[in-house]
């Protein structure tokens, strides 16, 4: 499973990557090392925080200069890869080795920069129920992979040299694809050198802004995947989601979103028998309903063809009790034509994560 979602998003970043216009084009890259913690989010990973994280980061960029009419709507943001190398020195935890998308965002006079990014890390050292019992945190090999970073940068310092100073966030879990999935969250202090390919910078091209009116529009969608409950060896099962929903844009950059989700999650049947058999004073029956429905509301930000939408969620119908009624998703969603799209979504319990969801769908 996670191969899949390795190269299926690859697939989605080169394609989006691949539809920007033709112009030319201006890139710079970046090394950074870093050095830091791992936050204790959970006690079960106490017996994981024993020395100090350390790594690098490569990054490549493609510097927008107004091309095309929504990057000056976000002060022309970079658009780039990234390579990190991550050693908590710790051997139960092993090493990751993470490729990613990232978007650079700038703010005050270009002076201060915001790297997101997402993507795959490789785990040299997973939890293995023989040799690597201890290593709770990573359950595969593959992991899904977020990081932030806010930077002081300022580029051509002496010729095409820059310099870049600041912290960062890196943050590794496979989303109950397998248990167990304590996941890691590192928090780091960086600094690093960047490097422009090109002898000058253009001038930023600003047009006159142009508002964005829609009617409320209604989508569909569905989304599946596998993922595993929280009790290591219970194995994995499918699951379905289908959900129906309003949007109304609001400006340019935005819509609000308010609807519904049906849930078959075949996991639950499996910790449903579980709990009926091995834990009786809980009172669960062996023939509880599985099945979910909530109703949400939420924001989509659109950047061009992709949106990063976020939604939060409460259970109507709840007959069984996992990680409780409040959900949240987060999502990147990229839009083929006007209509339909293709998303890839973290759906969780606030810190929980339950499961990566990838889905169709269709905006009318």
């Amino acid at each position: 499973m996670s191969q899949k979602v390795f190269f299926l998003f690859l697939f989605v970043v080169g394609f989006c990557f691949s539809q920007e216009e033709k112009a030319k084009r201006h890139y710079a890259f970046d090394a950074n090392a870093y050095f830091g913690s791992i936050i204790l989010h959970n006690p079960d990973i106490s017996h994981l925080i024993n020395e100090h994280p350390a790594g690098f980061m490569l990054g490549y960029n493609r510097k927008t200069f107004g091309e095309q009419e929504w990057q000056q709507g976000y002060n022309y943001p970079d658009l780039g890869a990234s390579f990190i190398y991550h050693n908590p020195n710790n051997a139960t935890l092993g090493e990751n080795y993470g490729l990613y998308a990232h978007f650079n965002f700038y703010f005050l006079k270009r002076n201060l920069q915001f790297r997101i990014g997402q993507g795959i890390a490789y785990a040299t050292n997973p939890y293995d129920r023989d040799t690597n019992f201890r290593n709770n945190a990573y359950g595969s090999t593959f992991l899904s992979s977020t990081f932030l970073m806010l930077n002081y940068h300022k580029e051509r310092i002496f010729r095409r040299l820059g310099f870049r100073a600041g912290i960062s966030l890196v943050h590794y879990s496979n989303a109950n694809v397998r248990a167990p999935n304590t996941s890691t969250n590192t928090l780091a202090l960086n600094l690093g050198l960047t490097y422009s390919l090109s002898e000058e910078t253009p001038e930023y091209i600003e047009r006159e802004k142009q508002k964005v009116t829609e009617p409320i529009r209604y989508n569909l969608a569905f989304r599946t995947g596998i993922n595993e409950s929280d009790n290591v060896g219970a194995g994995q099962f499918p699951f379905y989601i289908f959900s129906g929903y309003t949007d109304k844009r609001l400006s340019r950059k935005s819509a609000i979103q308010l609807g519904t989700d049906v849930f078959f999650s075949n996991f639950l049947k499996e910790l449903i028998r579980y709990q009926s058999i091995s834990f009786p004073e809980n009172n669960v029956a062996a023939d509880t309903d599985f099945k979910r429905v909530g109703v949400f509301v939420g924001h989509e930000l659109f950047i061009n063809k992709l949106s990063i939408g976020t939604q939060l969620g409460y259970y109507v119908y709840y007959p069984f009790d996992f990680e409780g009624r409040v959900y949240n998703r987060f999502s990147l969603k990229r839009y083929f034509g006007d209509k339909v799209f293709g998303v890839i979504s973290l759906k969780s319990h606030g810190a929980a994560a339950e499961a990566v969801e990838f889905g169709v769908g269709v905006r009318l």
